[in-house]
């Protein structure tokens, strides 16, 4: 693990490198596998949700750059329940009651007194239960995707039907290890290739079949109602308006029987953390923890060149080879692809699913790039498809471009053959005598792209 870079005012900004060093704390006789990562000035717990598993946690890099923003604020202490991830196996789910003894022996080990407990979705009934038991050793409650009960009962009519929750996570055992249950947890990126894999192999590795069956009863039956009244931390209630998982009128039920709580209503559907606009939710719950909120990065328009990679025929060839190999193939692509990116002067933007998308100063040296890419993935037994195109982006947070050239961009790659790399008119007039050589390909509509655009394969 390595400390680079200052985050807002000043502060260290934690780059984690390699595997995040994992201790055991014993709770009775089991040993709770945990991190600390970080060096805030207040510590931050995660609960965590349904299943984790340290280690491979890291190895999403959307949920690894929500971890690392946490750590601009917090000491975040991380940890996995007994009977997944790198705990001690248990014969079946723990009670509430033994989870919440784990939350504390953690919490011992990492010398942490009093301190801030993010519970998500599953994992926000471990966190206020805690807070109700041992208020003296919380300072507030961040609940994200969380709920009191998730299934309708009198009085509590927001819930979700019972056999259809009891027949989505039936499915979703019956898969499991396969990657299903995305189009729930996550639909914004349900087709997304990595992700399903990441997914897949995270169910593999946090809890075998039989404990998941065990946890998705304890899910079904939980019922914290009578709890919610005793729960006397502040407490700040996330929760995504379309969440597919958890309704928000639980969210809204939850915010109105606790004590003292606000709610923050977010866009979206996506019952994953770390899955869709990040930024928001951090911004809130930096200013809820430390009274800071993050100002926006000014927003400054450049002209830039977009370059969009992916490769061609990804869902056959993972449903061939298996998420596990997909994934050592996709990391073998995006090691080569940001080789080629140092080698010429490209930022890497974004990763999701198969692509890449990046951005370079001018569009020889994004075409030079792509080729020299294509040359090595040849070799190396992909074909990928990319498209080019130069104008006006914006610049946002995080490093993050938005505007019609990256729609544009993306629409270009879109119509690119497998092998082929494919620009706009504008990129070819932008190049005249550069040396390089391009193959009309006629004047094509864009998808979703105002008027028609005259596009060029590179030759060569």
């Amino acid at each position: 693990m390595g400390v680079g870079g200052r985050g807002p005012l000043g502060r260290p900004r934690c780059q984690t490198r390699g595997v995040v060093p994992t201790r055991y704390a014993r709770s009775g006789s089991l040993s709770i596998a945990y991190q600390v990562v970080g060096q805030g000035p207040l510590d931050l717990v995660a609960a965590p949700g349904f299943i984790s598993h340290l280690d491979w946690n890291w190895q999403e890099p959307e949920l690894r750059a929500f971890m690392e923003r946490l750590t601009e604020f917090t000491r975040l202490i991380l940890f996995d329940k007994r009977g997944t991830g790198l705990s001690d196996p248990v014969p079946g789910p723990a009670t509430l009651e033994e989870r919440t003894a784990d939350l504390a022996a953690v919490m011992d080990a990492a010398g942490s007194e009093r301190a801030a407990i993010l519970g998500i979705s599953e994992g926000g009934a471990m966190a206020m239960l805690f807070a109700a038991q041992r208020p003296e050793r919380v300072s507030s409650l961040v609940l994200y995707g969380a709920f009191p009960r998730i299934t309708e009962a009198p009085g509590f009519p927001s819930g979700v039907d019972a056999g259809v929750m009891a027949g989505m996570l039936d499915r979703l055992i019956e898969h499991w290890g396969e990657g299903a249950g995305l189009s729930a947890w996550a639909p914004s990126r349900r087709r997304d290739p990595a992700l399903r894999a990441w997914w897949g192999t995270l169910q593999r590795l946090g809890a075998s079949p039989g404990m998941a069956r065990g946890l998705v009863g304890h899910y079904q039956d939980l019922d914290m109602r009578d709890v919610l009244p005793a729960v006397r931390v502040p407490a700040l209630v996330l929760h995504r308006r379309g969440d597919r998982m958890v309704p928000i009128a639980v969210a809204r039920y939850l915010a109105e029987h606790l004590p003292d709580a606000r709610l923050v209503e977010l866009e979206g559907a996506d019952h994953l953390f770390f899955v869709g606009d990040t930024e928001t939710p951090l911004a809130e719950i930096e200013e809820f923890l430390t009274g800071y909120r993050p100002a926006p990065t000014p927003v400054s328009t450049v002209l830039a060149t977009v370059l969009f990679v992916d490769v061609a025929g990804s869902t056959e060839l993972v449903a061939d080879v298996g998420d596990a190999v997909w994934a050592g193939i996709r990391e073998r692509f995006l090691g080569l692809a940001r080789d080629a990116l140092l080698r010429f002067g490209g930022v890497e933007v974004d990763v999701a699913g198969d692509g890449l998308l990046a951005t370079f100063d001018g569009p020889i040296r994004a075409i030079r790039c792509a080729l020299a890419l294509r040359e090595a993935t040849d070799g190396a037994g992909l074909r990928l498809r990319v498209g080019v195109h130069a104008g006006e982006v914006q610049r946002l947070a995080g490093g993050q471009v938005a505007g019609l050239a990256v729609h544009i961009g993306a629409r270009v790659m879109a119509e690119a053959e497998p092998g082929e790399v494919l620009v706009s008119g504008t990129v070819k007039d932008l190049v005249i005598g550069s040396g390089l050589a391009f193959a009309d390909r006629g004047t094509r509509p864009l998808r979703g792209v105002p008027g028609t655009w005259p596009l060029f394969a590179v030759a060569g």
